[in-house]
């Protein structure tokens, strides 16, 4: 006599069953997804940091799903985008105009060169930072903050001098002191090479794969270079800070920091943007929030601004390498005025 175990058949026709029924929804989810075309999959793209591009083209294909890329919400640049008409760049050799919240590439030449960034890279500075202390912090003097490079800008601190970040941070974007970018470093980093190594990692963090950072300052230095498609990434990030944009817009500042023995010194500077100090007007319709300046034998006249339509709406602009002081202010001038067009 043959026996038949009923309850194993009763439960592989149950599973049997339960596989075909899983299947046949996950098979109308598919196709219910392909006809609405609204996958909202998600895909991790990685990037490398050796890459002479940090712009990225993304191929659409007639998949539902939705491709997360790096630089979703970022303009991307890969060629020149000019306007040889209107905007005379002749005299500098790297500008870029783009609309933050459209994320337009309203203007690009060579946004993707290495160059030297001189002061911009103060930016970058107080980032890093805003990232990692808070303003009333009080920052100490080394004789790290004792630097002897003619025509270099300083505030004067030495040895055991103390202010705040806060502090700190005016006299580094508005007056552009080196010897402030080195106090900050210092106290910030622990060291100003661990600093460094901060400012690098945020730039790579940030997507900005051309750039590489030796100093808080900018001064000219081997090995430290930017393009200004980087610097739109770093400044972009950079106004997301209320500090920041506070600073920026500031034309003048005055504070009280303390010596090493302890005997207050009064301190007035105005800021070196020469749109705040009104010598330039902004193009009619647009006005100049703030930004920062930079000057060297190496990096020539420099400039990153951030700026504001009739509603409200930011752009960022750079200019590197330009020939001189008063070319570079009525190129800014040119380039702006491509916002209202």
């Amino acid at each position: 006599m043959k026996c038949t175990n009923r309850e194993g058949v009763r439960g592989q026709e149950k599973r049997s069953f339960i596989y075909r029924f899983v299947s046949t929804v996950c098979i109308c989810m598919l196709v219910l997804g392909s006809l609405c075309g609204c996958g909202n999959l998600k895909y991790d793209m990685a990037y490398d940091t050796d890459s002479q591009l940090t712009g990225f083209n993304v191929v659409t294909t007639n998949y539902p799903g939705r491709l997360e890329a790096f630089a979703a919400d970022l303009c991307v640049v890969t060629d020149n985008v000019m306007d040889d008409e209107n905007v005379d760049m002749s005299q500098a050799v790297a500008a870029v105009l783009f609309d933050v919240n459209q994320k337009e590439v309203i203007y690009s030449k060579n946004a993707h060169e290495r160059l030297h960034p001189a002061s911009l890279t103060k930016v970058m500075t107080a980032l890093v930072a805003l990232q990692n202390a808070p303003l009333d912090k009080v920052l100490t003097a080394t004789s790290a903050v004792t630097i002897t490079e003619s025509g270099a800008q300083l505030c004067g601190l030495k040895s055991g001098d103390t202010m705040t970040l806060d502090q700190a941070l005016h006299i580094l974007l508005m007056y552009s002191a080196n010897d402030v970018a080195m106090l900050i470093a210092e106290n910030i980093g622990g060291t100003t090479e661990h600093f460094m190594e901060m400012m690098n990692e945020e730039a790579k963090r940030l997507g900005a794969t051309n750039t590489n950072f030796c100093n808080p300052h900018g001064l000219t230095q081997d090995g430290h270079y930017t393009t200004a498609y980087d610097l739109y990434l770093i400044f972009n990030e950079a106004i997301k800070y209320e500090k920041i944009n506070e600073i920026i817009h500031m034309t003048s500042y005055q504070t009280t920091f303390y010596k090493g023995d302890g005997e207050a010194r009064e301190l007035s500077i105005n800021t070196t943007n020469r749109f705040l100090k009104g010598d330039f007007q902004a193009p009619e319709n647009v006005t100049v929030i703030g930004g920062k300046t930079g000057t060297t034998n190496a990096a020539g006249h420099c400039l990153m601004l951030l700026s504001r339509d009739t509603s409200g709406a930011p752009y960022i602009s750079v200019i590197l390498c330009s020939e001189a002081n008063d070319i570079l202010y009525p190129e800014m001038i040119d380039l702006l005025d491509e916002i209202n067009k």
